[in-house]
């Protein structure tokens, strides 16, 4: 799965800050109700009669502060201990949005014609918003780290998605105080698939498409959960090595990430898996190849799309039993017309079709029919 130069190149292409109020005790007078959420651990919607309450209680890892945020449907009265945070009258009309996992959100829900704005836009990948962008209907604001504030006003978008890394975050200051409104989004701080997944309710209670966005996510659950009773007839579990080198250090996910949880589900036996943490671990070269010289399989190695292309990187790497029998299967061999990569833009959204994947690569008598999506064999 990802190796650290995939998580820090994916934090150059979508880096930005963003400041919002904190949360302060919300009146009791407010009836109680239930969070909409199962599987996130980063947000929770509360729903009230004119509007929704929703909070992002882990915007980036260990995050002390709350954000809240009031979705204040059409003629919905606002109680005024609420006024002091950030109101948005929903459905809204108009998003520039920071990260490529926030497109498929907008394509499921069918609004990806309200993205007005994105930095970056080679980066995303998906044909139908590459059309928008091709048609001039979404333009560049920049880079992450430098947003154009000046393109940004003049675009009045009615919404900025955006998200933070810690709690400095000057970049939105000046959009913020210009009136514009700035929302934070955590999904990346997600360590289980359908926890990640479970953001395009976010963006439909902003569009005031819950109904929708629910019958999605309901299906990717249904789906994920009963390829996950499949891969549990599997008879065998073979060894997986993942990650590669990066500046004389090989980095693989530690055994609570994300990406690990997808390996473990696949019915496979992750060389790391006993590790603890959810991001990366500094091996030595050595280590790795004394402990994974024979794993059956090399999963996401990088961001090469060939093997001549690895050993070109790195001879070393033909010394692993996985390299020699050619099992090494990459998600950079999918990418959009500019280069983008689709894995990084639709598997948060979609992990029933990552865990398909991997347990079509694994188990391929389990799934004969299912055509590799995300990951594709290195030739």
């Amino acid at each position: 799965m990802k190796s650290v130069q995939n998580i820090i190149f994916y934090f150059l292409v979508i880096l930005s800050f963003i400041q919002c109020k904190k949360e302060t005790k919300i009146e009791s007078t407010i009836a109680v109700s239930k969070n909409e959420i199962q599987y996130a651990k980063g947000f929770e919607i509360y729903k009230h009669p004119g509007f929704s309450i929703l909070k992002i209680t882990n915007s980036w890892p260990e995050a002390a502060a709350i954000f809240t945020y009031i979705l204040q449907e059409k003629n919905g009265i606002i109680p005024d201990s609420l006024k002091q945070f950030t109101v948005i009258p929903i459905p809204i009309k108009s998003i520039v949005v920071t990260s490529t996992t926030h497109i498929p959100a907008l394509e499921l829900l069918g609004v990806e014609n309200t993205l007005k704005g994105f930095p970056s836009t080679d980066y995303i990948s998906s044909e139908k918003t590459r059309k928008l962008i091709d048609a001039g209907k979404v333009r560049e604001v920049g880079v992450n780290e430098n947003l154009n504030t000046e393109i940004l006003i003049d675009m009045k978008p009615e919404v900025i998605v955006s998200f933070g890394l810690n709690n400095s975050n000057p970049t939105l200051d000046n959009l913020q105080k210009s009136g514009l409104k700035v929302m934070l989004n955590g999904d990346w701080t997600e360590q289980s698939p359908l926890g990640r997944a479970e953001w395009i309710k976010f963006f439909g209670a902003i569009y005031g498409l819950d109904s929708k966005a629910n019958t999605i996510f309901s299906e990717i659950v249904a789906t994920y959960n009963s390829t996950l009773a499949l891969a549990k007839k599997a008879t065998t579990k073979p060894t997986v090595l993942s990650g590669a080198m990066y500046q004389e250090q090989w980095y693989v996910p530690q055994g609570e990430s994300w990406a690990a949880l997808f390996l473990k589900d696949a019915q496979s036996q992750y060389l790391w898996s006993k590790t603890k943490g959810t991001g990366s671990l500094s091996v030595p070269f050595e280590i790795v190849l004394e402990k994974a010289k024979n794993a059956d399989f090399w999963i996401a190695p990088g961001d090469f799309s060939s093997l001549k292309q690895m050993s070109d990187s790195n001879p070393h790497y033909n010394q692993f039993a996985s390299f020699k029998n050619k099992k090494v299967y990459s998600y950079a061999v999918n990418k959009g017309a500019k280069g983008g990569i689709i894995y990084f833009e639709w598997s948060s959204t979609r992990p029933d079709l990552v865990l398909k994947d991997l347990i079509t690569i694994f188990h391929p008598e389990l799934l004969p029919n299912h055509k590799l999506f995300f990951f594709q064999k290195l030739k």
